[in-house]
């Protein structure tokens, strides 16, 4: 140890010197506090200025947002607005359909009406017709039996070959039951006798009125002649058929009540013929 060691005169300088150190040392401190200070002030004094480039940025992408929701809600819109549109055709098709229901159910039902009255109408005519042949054949029968109560014919044909054949065959069955469906001997119906008529001549003829009525040519009733085929009703839908004998006379087998007679032409005035012979 140094002889001057204990001088205090030679130990303040080292004091001094060392208390600088510590200023200084505090001093640095200090300043860097203050710089460290200053550069936190200044990066809060910049932060606005951060947030202000960022806002931008901000308002873009919310702007974007609310396009994209205005377009979600514009494509919902027109969604409901076509469905709209759909069900009010939809609710107009089904009305037209219910309309046009009620239209064919009121022309349906009008339709059968007009038949029903129709049939009605045919019905009635034919029941008069019957009723008016009834009451002539029962005059004709009374001025024309003879005291055993038998039927004669007076008519004189002219008929020769086949339709002589034909006409003296129906004369004979004068006087004979009718019955519906019935072909003979004993009983016939009206195209159930112009068959039976025929086939004794070896021609075949359909079985019912509707065809007889167009088995032949159809001739004229100013042109007739004996064995040909009258009918009454229209040409293959006539209803009733006998064989024109000759002199204005033609037989037939008319209905129940007179069974098969010999009348005149104006008795019950035929809507055509037809000749096959």
């Amino acid at each position: 140890m140094s002889h001057t060691a204990h001088i205090r005169s030679h130990r303040k300088p080292r004091r001094s010197a060392s208390t600088i150190a510590m200023r200084t040392g505090v001093a640095g401190g200090v300043l860097s506090t203050l710089a460290v200070a200053g550069a936190s002030g200044a990066a809060h004094a910049a932060e606005p200025v951060t947030q202000t480039l960022e806002l931008p940025t901000l308002t873009a992408d919310l702007a974007a947002q609310v396009a994209q929701s205005a377009d979600v809600t514009q494509q919902a819109a027109a969604s409901y607005q076509l469905q709209a549109e759909r069900d009010a055709a939809a609710a107009k098709a089904a009305k037209q359909a219910k309309a046009d229901l009620a239209e064919a159910k009121k022309k349906a039902a009008e339709a059968k009406k007009k038949a029903e009255e129709a049939a009605r109408k045919e019905a009635a005519e034919r029941a008069s017709r019957a009723a008016e042949r009834t009451t002539l054949s029962a005059s004709s029968d009374t001025g024309s039996s003879t005291g055993t109560g038998s039927s004669t014919s007076n008519s004189t044909s002219t008929a020769t070959g086949s339709a002589a054949a034909v006409v003296s065959f129906v004369q004979a069955q004068v006087g004979k039951a009718y019955v519906s469906g019935a072909t003979g001997p004993s009983a016939y119906d009206c195209s159930g006798l112009v068959q039976a008529a025929f086939k004794q001549v070896g021609i075949s003829l359909p079985r019912v009125s509707q065809a007889q009525s167009t088995a032949g040519t159809q001739v004229g009733l100013d042109n007739l002649q004996p064995g040909d085929i009258l009918y009454w009703g229209g040409a293959g839908s006539a209803y009733h058929v006998g064989v024109y004998v000759g002199g204005g006379m033609f037989v037939g087998a008319q209905n129940s009540s007179t069974g098969v007679v010999e009348r005149p032409l104006s008795y019950d005035p035929p809507s055509g013929a037809v000749r096959v012979l």
